[in-house]
């Protein structure tokens, strides 16, 4: 590392609610990278196995780091500042995407970002929220306070899976998506997750938060929560790891939503056929994502809306699964561990 000092690196912030296709997003313009910028890439998530971070590959020129377990801002707040400077002195990106939680709140996230120990370094641009036109649907997400305040406080919308929403709810969206003051900058629809990269790159610095209508107190609630419980997760690099047969359990639950977690060791290795078995009969109102060593390879599974998706994946540290649905909704941890070591080989 050289004493050379940072240039002003932009960063973005790509936030939406639960299952909404945040990462897909991200995927897509990853896919479009100029090839002459290195980007960082950090993902936090609700669940405290880390999932999110394995969707994506390792490149030379792309850093992705994982911060699961609660919001960046509240109980990952010091983690998530030491994790930035490493990030930036170490691999000295040319640009930074921040993916907070589907529960995660971009208040206190911004307040770091535009601190003190940042001051010069980063160049926080629009902010970026990710909406599902099915999920408008639901009365549960639409008045969720964190659903409402991620809009509330974008800058532009991005409307993901509109080629499985109809076209009343996709017109619904956007008149949704509309509806709020300071108007959106631009509101685009990005089916299969594919958003065009000039958008990113052309994009401006975000709104002064003194300008932003809050339609909740959910980020003051979140952190009153962090510093009474001091719940602290740091990233992969120091999770302990299971050892063969005996896998480790997870669980949270915040603002409603509660995540069943799972780690088995990477020599464990389940039948594909059974644990797809298992996982498809779990309600469709739950949210499923996994990286899972499998007699077919290592797979990713993506369920969200009730739709599974299945994919090569190129993880390999150990096999992960995490549940995530209103709290009282899910299956009973025990059972359905048990349900699962039963597709092991």
């Amino acid at each position: 590392m050289t004493d050379t000092p940072l240039e002003s690196i932009p960063v973005h912030l790509v936030t939406g609610f639960l299952g909404s296709g945040k990462s897909t997003l991200i995927r897509g313009l990853i896919d479009q990278k100029p090839a002459d910028e290195t980007w960082a890439i950090l993902i936090n998530e609700f669940g405290q196995v880390g999932i999110d971070q394995a969707m994506f590959e390792s490149r030379e020129d792309l850093v992705v780091k994982g911060l699961p377990g609660g919001c960046l801002c509240c109980q990952l707040a010091f983690v998530l500042q030491a994790t930035l400077v490493n990030l930036l002195h170490r691999h000295r990106p040319d640009r930074l995407i921040v993916e907070p939680s589907g529960l995660g709140h971009p208040a206190g996230l911004l307040d770091v970002l535009r601190g003190e120990a940042f001051h010069g370094i980063l160049d926080v641009r629009d902010i970026i929220v990710v909406l599902d036109p099915g999920r408008l649907d639901e009365p549960r997400v639409r008045e969720h306070e964190t659903f409402r305040d991620q809009l509330a406080m974008a800058d532009a919308v991005v409307l993901t899976k509109t080629d499985l929403a109809s076209s009343g709810q996709v017109e619904a969206a956007h008149r949704h998506a509309a509806d709020h003051w300071p108007a959106r900058k631009w509101i685009l629809e990005a089916p299969n997750g594919q958003l065009p990269i000039s958008r990113l790159l052309q994009s401006e610095g975000h709104a002064a938060m003194a300008e932003v209508p809050l339609a909740s107190d959910a980020h003051d609630r979140l952190r009153v929560a962090a510093e009474s419980e001091r719940v602290v997760r740091l990233d992969d690099d120091a999770l302990s790891r299971p050892e063969r047969g005996q896998p480790m359990h997870e669980t949270a639950t915040a603002l409603g939503y509660t995540t069943l977690g799972w780690r088995w060791h990477p020599d464990t290795r389940f039948d594909l056929d059974r644990l797809t078995g298992v996982l498809d009969r779990l309600s469709p109102e739950l949210r499923v994502k996994g990286v899972l060593k499998t007699d077919a390879g290592w797979k990713l599974y993506n369920r969200g809306d009730g739709a599974a998706r299945l994919e090569p994946s190129v993880w390999r540290l150990d096999s992960r699964l995490e549940v995530i649905g209103e709290t009282g909704s899910l299956p009973d941890p025990a059972a359905l561990q048990a349900e699962l070591a039963a597709c092991t080989e």
